[in-house]
């Protein structure tokens, strides 16, 4: 038995081992295996959901379980009772959990109390199964891997998904630029994290623009305050929203701050000829994205987001194996 609950936590063949599965999962959708006849998993949300809620459901299905779908409202969890205590609870009584919430210890409490596999399908700290799909788009649409690739990130550097970004360079090799205002970069603590302790040229968020690389384990880093320099001859152009879940209150600040980082035509200029642009969605057009460039690459996005199903299903597959 396996956990996903974070990408920090696994190796570079625990991430290959899993994406190389996806395109089988995806081609052979009507035929494949159903690795969990007669299990029942459950979803507990603690955070409202599209895509995640539906490839998760359909993907679970298709893999032969039976799916509960508990708002963390719902049920005693939202009344107080101790996370260890459902899990023990849960533990007993199904075979498998999904969660989407916002403390990462939450999802590492339940796993370690219910003992039963447990996927993080998003935290305050990492996305890891969007970030998976992302690379497995990457790599199905240009027919190569991303190892020694550059992705560049545009908007809030310090949210779960380019930190989830972060930890994928370490493990697969390629290079990262993450390009926000400082004080929108990730913490000190997480970079050092993923060098391995190694010192980081620069002390809190009073340097200059653009840092000097940093070897992330077989990965680099680059953080950047000025995005043309960042996009420039990127491979992947990857945004998010500015005001993630929880950061309502910050909204007029954050679009404030962030008014400079979008994708537009002009930064996709600036990027490698072909270069894909992605959103893991919802996406605020004429914010992080403008409307034509969001539309010019609608295919890869909805792709990427189709590809959601394909990737959970790959997860799962190889958390029980």
């Amino acid at each position: 038995m396996r956990n996903l609950l974070s990408l920090e936590a696994l190796t570079g063949a625990d991430l290959r081992a899993i994406l190389d599965r996806v395109a089988a999962f995806k081609r052979d959708r009507a035929t494949h295996a159903r690795p969990l006849a007669g299990q029942t998993w459950a979803l507990i949300f603690s955070k409202s959901s599209t895509r995640t809620r539906v490839s998760f459901e359909v993907g679970l299905r298709e893999l032969g379980a039976e799916v509960l779908f508990l708002n963390a409202n719902d049920i005693q969890l939202g009344r107080g009772e101790p996370i260890k205590d459902t899990a023990r609870v849960l533990g007993r009584m199904i075979h498998g959990a999904v969660i989407r919430t916002f403390a990462q210890s939450d999802v590492e409490e339940f796993a370690a109390h219910a003992k039963i596999p447990t996927v993080n399908a998003l935290t305050d700290d990492e996305h890891p199964c969007q970030i998976l799909t992302d690379i497995f788009t990457y790599e199905e649409r240009t027919g190569t891997l991303i190892t020694g690739k550059t992705v560049t990130f545009v908007g809030d550097a310090a949210c779960n998904v380019p930190v989830s970004w972060l930890w994928a360079a370490a493990r697969l090799g390629f290079h990262l630029r993450l390009a926000a205002p400082k004080t929108y970069w990730p913490a000190e603590a997480v970079i050092r994290r993923a060098s391995a302790g190694s010192p980081v040229p620069w002390t809190g968020h009073h340097e200059a623009p653009t840092v000097e690389r940093i070897m992330i384990g077989c990965g680099t880093l680059e953080l950047f305050t000025d995005v043309g320099l960042a996009a420039r001859q990127a491979d992947l152009l990857y945004t998010d929203v500015w005001v993630s879940m929880g950061k309502e209150s910050e909204s007029a600040q954050r679009i404030e701050d962030l008014a400079g980082y979008q994708i537009n035509a002009d930064l996709v200029e600036r990027a490698k000829p072909g270069a894909l642009v992605m959103h893991c969605l919802p996406a605020y057009r004429g914010k992080e994205i403008d409307e034509a460039t969001f539309e010019a690459h609608a295919d890869t996005i909805f792709t990427e987001a189709e590809n959601r199903l394909h990737v959970q299903k790959s997860i799962v597959d190889w958390m029980v194996r």
